[in-house]
């Protein structure tokens, strides 16, 4: 560690200060790690005095694998990390991302057809779930359809929006290992799957576009 902080320092990338008075220090560790030929090592340090971490194995929470058939991409920890937050550690785990059946709406529609359910009161629950939910579909493409569902419901909501997503971390747990394979195939070729499906939100009364990309053999989109 002292070698890191001293190449940081000679790099002129920060500089160390007195801790200001009533502030409390947090920790840090390291995320990622670098790969590159010795050649471009030895260019480099040239310039810059610096460390070779060796081959990226964590980065902001995501996970690679090396294997013969490419890297494999996940989110493991930090969907256990959010499984333990919610209280879910000791939940059944769910079949399906959302009730195939399940129709939510907003309040609005519900003033108009003169239904609905009881709001929910911590709002700011919901949508810190929903922002750490969509953080989890770069890797978790299967709940990518029931999150941007529910980050339609951000303002007005209601017990069954919270249920809902509930739902949906109960179906992470399922399989919080799942993820994305970069393949190490090099076939050059570009493969698209289009599917119209029908939108979860009847008030909006709209249909939208499934869709998934693949270069070779690994997802890119």
């Amino acid at each position: 560690m002292k070698a890191e902080i001293q190449a940081l320092e000679d790099n002129k990338t920060w500089e160390l200060v007195a801790l200001p008075a009533g502030k409390t220090p947090i920790g840090c560790r390291w995320v990622y790690k670098i790969w590159c030929s010795e050649e471009t090592k030895k260019q480099l340090h040239q310039s810059f005095k610096l460390k070779d971490l060796a081959e990226l194995k964590y980065f902001l929470g995501i996970e690679l694998f090396r294997s013969h058939k490419g890297i494999m991409m996940n989110q493991r920890k930090y969907s256990l990390e959010l499984i333990s937050e919610i209280g879910l550690s000791t939940a059944k785990p769910s079949s399906t991302p959302l009730d195939c059946n399940q129709k939510l709406t907003t309040t609005e529609l519900d003033e108009v057809a003169g239904s609905g359910n009881e709001p929910l009161e911590d709002k700011g629950q919901y949508r810190r779930l929903i922002g750490k939910l969509l953080y989890l579909t770069l890797t978790g493409l299967d709940i990518a359809f029931a999150v941007q569902t529910l980050s339609q419901f951000m303002q007005n909501l209601k017990r069954s929006h919270w249920e809902a997503s509930i739902k949906a971390v109960k179906y992470v747990k399922r399989e919080p290992g799942l993820g994305i394979m970069i393949s190490s195939n090099k076939k050059n070729t570009l493969t698209a799957f289009v599917m119209p499906i029908r939108h979860l939100v009847p008030n909006r009364r709209k249909s939208i576009t499934d869709f998934i990309v693949k270069h070779g053999d690994s997802l890119v989109a």
